[in-house]
């Protein structure tokens, strides 16, 4: 199983736990527990994955206090929080801090699943797009100064001509080189350039 898959569950209540626990494991998913917030952020490797479900009121660190110093790590962990009858404004505030969902009890059963795989599913496309992200990076490294202006001014739209006029070469010269960029950015149509360049930022500011 993934790394990303593995949620992290923090209650002081054991019975709580354990219910999670079943919960979690039933549905085919790894959970880790811990008592405290103190004891999840004293494991917690850098870099953690996966997604943590943690009550808001605790003894000690809170589940606000433990979103906070998650912020302060930069961690980009979801975070469930659950909350007791009466708790919206803890749970507003939250969210405000970068609660991926909060739950208020008791909650259903399907309702904790379907909340912990969006987090996870949307922490997964987020690597994922980091992963391409870094992989376009390297590939627009490897173009030339020619390459590289000549990439800017297709995703801007231009055509050949206008290209060659403002480079002050031929077109069949920017044929040349556009052949280039396409097998080095290993695109298979001038729309998927502009789908890598977009996600590159090469669109947005002419810059990677």
């Amino acid at each position: 199983m993934p790394p990303s898959d593995l949620v992290h569950v923090i209650d002081d209540d054991d019975a709580m736990r354990d219910s999670l626990e079943f919960l979690l494991r039933t549905a085919k998913i790894e959970v880790r527990t811990y008592d405290s917030a103190a004891a999840f952020l004293k494991a917690m490797p850098d870099g953690a994955t996966g997604c943590v479900i943690t009550d808001v009121r605790m003894p000690g660190l809170s589940g606000i206090d433990l979103l906070r110093q998650l912020k302060a790590r930069g961690s980009t962990i979801p975070v469930i929080v659950m909350t007791g009858h009466g708790d919206i404004q803890l749970a507003v505030e939250a969210m405000k801090i970068g609660a991926a969902d909060f739950l208020e009890k008791p909650f259903d059963d399907e309702a904790l699943l379907v909340s912990v795989r969006a987090a996870i599913d949307r922490l997964q496309k987020h690597a994922q797009r980091d992963t391409e992200r870094a992989d376009l990076n390297n590939r627009l490294a490897s173009l030339s100064v020619r390459e590289r202006e000549v990439l800017e001014g297709l995703v801007a739209g231009k055509a050949n001509k206008v290209i060659a006029f403002d480079l002050g070469i031929s077109p069949r010269t920017v044929e040349i080189y556009r052949a280039h960029v396409m097998t080095k950015m290993n695109a298979g149509s001038l729309s998927e350039l502009v789908r890598m360049a977009l996600l590159a930022g090469v669109l947005e500011s002419g810059k990677a």
